[in-house]
C-alpha cells in the first residue's frame, strides 16, 4: 500500500476490522514506515461481473435493476413487503454467484427468480412465470397453475 503523504510502498496494518454497517469492508488502520503518519484504508472484495445470454444470443452484463423491475411489476398491487423482494433479488444474485459459470442463458436467470418468488407470493410467482415461460394459450397457463395448487395443497 502506498503511503499518501509521501508515496512510501512500505507500510505497516495497525488495526484491521470489519466495517460495522458493511460486512464485506474491511477497515485497516496503517502506518508508513517512512514518514510514520497514519492513515486509514478500506477494502471490499471486487465481484467478477456475471452475463446473461438473450434468447437472441446477445450478451450483456447481470443487472438486478431489470430483476428488480420485473419482480416489481409481478408483485404490483400485491401486499409483499419491500425487505422481502430485495431479499429475492439478493438471493437470485447470490445463487448466481455461487455456481461455476460467471455466464447463463436468461432461462437459467428466470428459473432462479420463479423459485425464489415462488417461496413469496403464488400469484407474483404466476405473473412473473406468465411473461417468462411466454404462455402462447389459455392451456399452457392453466397447467402451470394447476401445478402450483397442486403444490399449494401438500
Amino acid at each position: 500500500m502506498r503511503c499518501p503523504y509521501c508515496s512510501h510502498l512500505d507500510t505497516k496494518v495497525l488495526d484491521s476490522r470489519d466495517t460495522g454497517e458493511n460486512e464485506d469492508v474491511t477497515r485497516r488502520r496503517r502506518e508508513c514506515q517512512k514518514c510514520e503518519k497514519r492513515f486509514t484504508t478500506y477494502e471490499r472484495v471486487e465481484m467478477v461481473d456475471l452475463f446473461v445470454i438473450k434468447k437472441d444470443g446477445k450478451r450483456e452484463m447481470f443487472d438486478r435493476e431489470k430483476v428488480r423491475r420485473g419482480i416489481m411489476k409481478a408483485c404490483e398491487k400485491r401486499d409483499i413487503d419491500l425487505d422481502k423482494i430485495e431479499k429475492v433479488i439478493d438471493d437470485v444474485e447470490t445463487e448466481l454467484r455461487k455456481k461455476d459459470s460467471t455466464e447463463f442463458m436468461s432461462k437459467e436467470v428466470g428459473k432462479v427468480v420463479m423459485k425464489n418468488l415462488k417461496k413469496i407470493d403464488n400469484v407474483a410467482y404466476i405473473r412473473f412465470a406468465s411473461v417468462y415461460r411466454e404462455f402462447t394459450d389459455i392451456e399452457s397457463f392453466e397447467e402451470e397453475l394447476k401445478k402450483l395448487l397442486k403444490r399449494h395443497k401438500r
